[in-house]
């Protein structure tokens, strides 16, 4: 099962198949790079609005789940 399934869409037929959250336009790639940019997840929110804050959390959930379990050993 896929844990993205749910949350996340991709359609060659929308956005050129881009990465987007379940239901919207919006990519998720959009919601890492404001976090980078130290924008916030209430900035994104903001300018998303499709997007719902649980969409967004559960994402960076599995993001961080997701690099956690593929870290090497140092």
């Amino acid at each position: 099962m896929n844990p993205l399934e749910p949350l996340v869409t991709t359609d060659p037929l929308r956005m050129g198949g881009t990465p987007v959250f379940a239901g919207t336009r919006v990519p998720v790639k959009t919601l890492f790079d404001h976090l980078v940019d130290a924008n916030g997840l209430e900035v994104f929110l903001d300018d998303f609005p499709t997007v719902t804050r649980e969409q967004a959390l559960a994402v960076i959930k599995i993001a961080g789940e997701t690099v956690v379990a593929n870290a090497s050993a140092a």
